[in-house]
């Protein structure tokens, strides 16, 4: 994808547990399509019982179904079977994204791509990045919550992915998820008037 072929498609990113879900809710009702690129992932993920069983084992597999838990502790822990269950799954997502991209060019208004991986993976060059980032401690105490996770892994999880320093760098707008929901909304404010300031 390129931002020639899809003009109105905006990256939103971020680190795991920084906020994109709430951040995205709020978009939603300011009128933004979104692609979700994680909700895609786990379809695809629930049509490849075969290939998780094959390649994984059937410990992976319960009652018919891809145990995300258990396959998410195994590949966060290994960069071999990370990397073989990426590149299997990851041109399907990436097939899925552009089909529903290229039905809301259409529209001629822009749109959000939500793509975690977005900078990690180089596959896409959109016109525009948008990065939601907390502090590295409010990131860790939320996906301890959310996830129930243990410290340990919740920072296996957040050391997977590129630092959120990093991705700030590279954005062309960042949203600070710091503090309470009322801020958030005044950001997604912000947000929404260079959107539209932009196309």
């Amino acid at each position: 994808m390129n931002k020639d072929e899809f003009p109105f498609a905006i990256a939103l990113t971020g680190g795991i547990a920084t906020g994109k879900s709430t951040l995205k809710s709020l978009l939603f009702l300011e009128g933004f399509a979104i692609i979700e690129s994680d909700i895609i992932a786990h379809q695809i993920l629930d049509k490849s019982v075969n290939f998780i069983e094959n390649t994984f084992g059937n410990e992976f597999i319960d009652k018919g179904k891809v145990n995300r838990g258990k396959l998410g502790k195994l590949i966060f822990s290994n960069d071999e079977q990370k990397s073989i269950l990426e590149k299997y799954i990851h041109p399907k997502i990436y097939d899925e994204i552009k089909l529903q991209a290229k039905k809301l060019e259409k529209k001629k208004f822009p749109y959000m791509i939500d793509i975690p991986l977005y900078f990690e993976t180089n596959k896409y060059n959109l016109s525009k990045a948008i990065v939601i980032w907390t502090k590295y401690e409010t990131q860790l105490a939320r996906l301890v919550k959310r996830n129930n996770f243990s410290e340990e892994e919740a920072t296996i999880r957040i050391k997977s992915q590129m630092s959120i320093e990093e991705k700030i760098k590279k954005a062309d707008y960042v949203v600070d998820n710091n503090n309470d929901l009322k801020f958030l909304q005044n950001e997604c404010d912000l947000l929404v008037e260079y959107v539209k300031n932009s196309f």
